[in-house]
């Protein structure tokens, strides 16, 4: 793919606005970022704060640990981490510097019962309106459709800043109907490095210290510890461990940064951390891991763009194949292996719920790696899953649209169910 291409220059904008730093997870970090700019704009600390948010906001916030927050969990806590600590030129890692005296002060703010958390029903599946009363006078931000698209803010009747949450099914400007397979694998082998490095290299270094962080102390429920200790010399493990740790620390509130991929850590880690321990076991080289990587996070994005930010549809599904067609291409797989190598694991693993981020994430995350490695194992072996089987139907884009149409329409029904479920306990 020439540089002139217009499809190259999407693609470059594409991995610029999807591979962006968070601390946290994005959910929590997407509140505390709206409370933030809540406050900022009041000029003082709310009295009282309203936040509401929709049912899928609701259930990736209720179980996962707030960072910074010496362990907090829920909407309160990141509402109450963005009014007190919050940068929010920051963006999604608006609360990653706290200090002791504000990690006293926010728990010192969540006992006066001074914030509010109702359901919204109407608007987008990701949603958010932060309200926030001191001194007679109302703040009012909302985020929608994205995690730092912020379409409100209003100070009293003035409304200081207006625009859309409908940016599309994943958000910002350049158009994700131009992903396809082919021209994917064609950017990956062609891109001129420089374009793309500074994104990946942030990638590696972020995604990999929080793996090694969460293979290394205790955090969530271990899952990489206890794959690794079980087969420590299998690279298809290692692989599955090290993307399993980097959840196993970031939902438990691990402080250090991940970059994320579309919207979610849990997908960047998984997108590139298995990638990346593979090339190095194969010692390919950093262009050849560079490359893998573009093709790993491309196909990630691709699937993701039709299914949406969040669904009933696990995120980690798409991430996993992903994963898998990056392995493929570092052990030298063509379009015809990578795309056997996708509706493979699509096959094995599609149907995946997502039941709101958690540590169960990180047992997930190893699955979906699992799927997108024997998707690629198959495939070698001269054998695959074909059109007719099931949600499959012949010709690797025909297949996602499969899966996007089941992700974004057939599963609202199952997301309805699994949100009340967990509202209800």
């Amino acid at each position: 793919m020439l540089k002139e291409d217009p499809r190259y220059k999407t693609y470059v904008q594409i991995l610029k606005e999807e591979l962006l730093s968070a601390m946290g997870c994005t959910e929590p970090i997407a509140i505390a970022y709206c409370a933030a700019i809540a406050g900022k704009t009041l000029g003082t600390l709310p009295e009282r704060v309203l936040v509401e948010a929709s049912g899928n906001m609701i259930k990736n916030v209720k179980s996962v640990v707030v960072p910074n927050t010496d362990g907090l969990r829920g909407i309160e806590a990141a509402a109450a981490a963005g009014l007190v600590a919050g940068n929010p030129d920051r963006l999604l890692e608006v609360i990653a510097e706290v200090s002791p005296a504000q990690k006293e002060a926010i728990q010192e703010y969540l006992s006066r019962k001074c914030i509010q958390v109702r359901p919204k029903a109407d608007g987008e599946i990701l949603d958010i309106v932060v309200h926030g009363w001191a001194g007679g006078h109302e703040a009012q931000v909302r985020i929608a459709g994205k995690h730092t698209n912020v379409v409100l803010i209003r100070l009293d009747d003035r409304v200081l800043r207006e625009g859309s949450p409908k940016i599309g099914r994943t958000g910002g400007q350049a158009d994700r109907e131009l992903l396809n397979i082919a021209d994917i694998l064609d950017f990956a082998e062609t891109a001129d490095l420089a374009d793309v490095r500074k994104t990946l290299d942030r990638q590696i270094s972020c995604n990999m210290a929080i793996s090694q962080e969460g293979l290394t102390h205790d955090w969530g429920a271990n899952i990489g510890k206890v794959l690794l200790r079980s087969y420590p010399d299998d690279i298809r493990i290692r692989a599955r461990a090290a993307a399993a740790a980097g959840s196993d620390a970031r939902m438990s509130g691990c402080e250090l940064p991940v970059v994320i991929n579309s919207g979610s850590g849990n997908q960047g880690i998984t997108a590139s951390v298995p990638v990346v321990t593979y090339a190095r076991y194969l010692g390919v080289g950093e262009e050849k891991t560079y490359r893998a990587l573009l093709v790993s996070n491309l196909v990630t994005i691709h699937l993701k763009t039709g299914i949406g930010r969040l669904s009933a549809y696990c995120g980690a599904v798409s991430a996993g194949c992903g994963a898998g067609c990056g392995i493929a291409y570092l052990q030298g797989g063509d379009l015809r292996c990578i795309s056997h190598t996708l509706v493979n694991a699509l096959a094995i693993d599609s149907g995946i719920v997502c039941d709101g981020a958690k540590a169960s994430c990180a047992a997930k995350i190893a699955s979906a790696v699992d799927a997108g490695i024997l998707g690629y194992e198959m495939f070698c072996q001269g054998q695959q899953f074909r059109g007719g089987d099931g949600l499959l139907s012949k010709g690797v884009e025909n297949t996602i649209r499969n899966i996007s149409r089941l992700g974004s329409v057939g599963m609202r029904e199952t997301d309805t169910e699994i949100i009340q479920i967990m509202t209800q306990c």
